[in-house]
């Protein structure tokens, strides 16, 4: 869906004179009542959806979406029609925002619609890389096939944003703690030993001096910096999102980080790898995949490469001649794919490229993981223990006062 798009709540009449309604995304009501007359269906009222000024989340995440796609496949593989099948998903979910999704989906089907189809006017849910895998399916009659796949893809996406997300939170949220009890200390308990060492009428260690001057200071300039550093990260996020020149330059920088660097790196060839082996085994041509799969990468360096290569293929290179010419595809990636597409089996090569890189994200997130645990307490230590070195230091020195 386009910028320009809206997604409108709709409701009309059947051939068969029933009533129905659905939600369809369209730049214009009129776009949308022509939509629905070329589906057989006499438009009634269409109204925009105006979402929501505030809310804590969307109300399907990507695990509820994989739960569907797996339930799914499982039916039509038993054999159950499809419209029966979305019934069932439908009766079975405990969420009703999915259940409104499985309705709006079954009567576009009913109205004559293709799965495909149905699931392209919900482009909030189901990105291009999901429907061109379904409509994949749906052509060489292979549907139950290809919603495995599906499902597999996504659960396997989930359990890698899953192992990222928790590698990068961890560590943040224990500096954010260590350096909040330390803001603490220095705010709320360094000022009352200032006043009990100001009786002490003698001079203070330089240590002990130094901490509070970084005290004072903290406290004149507390909110300024609270502002100033809130004003900084919402600008940073904000450049990310919309201003691509700010978004590369970022990436860029977190690549060559030493072990960020290759995380984030193995974590787009092990998406790119994965996306690209799954839409080719569906049946989805090489070029037409790699619009997709290079968004579903999730690195917006390597999502602008293989838009490159992705015209490098329509102008009639192969693949691996056209990653070699990026410079961003490793040797191995490389002369994987050259050795699938000679050999027939590009599908097989790029499953094994994404295994050969998730087993490497798993070993840096472990090597990681042991690394960062005792830097984190060595840090909480020296940020801590010093403050309460300094704050007790004076005491120890009190026998050289009296």
């Amino acid at each position: 869906m386009t910028d320009s798009n809206q997604m409108y709540n709709w409701q009309g009449t059947n051939t068969q004179g029933a009533l129905i309604s659905g939600q369809s995304a369209a730049r214009s009501p009129a776009l949308i009542r022509a939509q629905l007359r070329q589906r057989g269906i006499r438009p009634g009222r269409i109204a925009s959806v105006r979402p929501p000024l505030w809310q804590w989340r969307r109300p399907l995440d990507g695990k509820a979406l994989s739960q569907f796609s797996r339930q799914l496949a499982t039916l039509v593989k038993a054999g159950v029609a499809l419209l029966q099948a979305l019934d069932v998903v439908a009766q079975s979910s405990a969420n009703p925002a999915m259940a409104r999704l499985l309705g709006a989906i079954k009567a576009d089907i009913a109205a004559g619609s293709s799965l495909a189809t149905a699931l392209r006017r919900h482009p909030h849910y189901f990105d291009r890389l999901y429907c061109n895998l379904v409509d994949a399916g749906e052509q060489s009659g292979s549907l139950e096939v290809v919603l495995a796949q599906v499902a597999a893809l996504q659960e396997q996406r989930q359990a890698l944003r899953a192992r990222l997300k928790k590698a990068m939170t961890y560590p943040l949220l224990v500096l954010l703690v260590g350096f909040g009890v330390s803001a603490l200390l220095l705010l709320e308990v360094v000022p009352r030993f200032q006043s009990l060492f100001g009786g002490f009428g003698a001079e203070l260690p330089a240590f002990t001096q130094q901490v509070i001057g970084l005290s004072q200071w903290l406290g004149a300039h507390f909110w300024l910096l609270l502002i100033t550093s809130c004003s900084v990260v919402g600008a940073l996020v904000w450049g990310y999102r919309h201003k691509p020149a700010l978004r590369l330059w970022l990436v860029r920088l977190a690549l060559r980080l030493p072990v960020l660097g290759s995380l984030l790196r193995h974590a787009a060839l092990a998406r790119f790898a994965r996306t690209l082996s799954t839409s080719f085994g569906a049946g989805v041509p090489l070029v037409e995949a790699l619009g997709p799969v290079a968004g579903a990468c999730g690195n917006p360096l390597y999502e602008q490469a293989l838009h490159k290569v992705r015209e490098d293929l329509a102008s009639g290179l192969a693949l691996n001649v056209a990653l070699r010419a990026s410079g961003l595809f490793p040797a191995l990636v490389v002369q994987m794919c050259a050795i699938g597409e000679t050999a027939g089996t590009l599908d097989d090569m790029l499953a094994r490229i994404a295994s050969h890189y998730e087993q490497a994200i798993d070993h840096l997130l472990d090597t990681l993981t042991a690394l960062i645990e005792p830097l984190i307490v060595l840090i909480l230590g020296l940020l801590v223990g010093s403050l309460v070195i300094a704050m007790y230091l004076p005491i120890f020195q009190l026998g050289n006062v009296i």
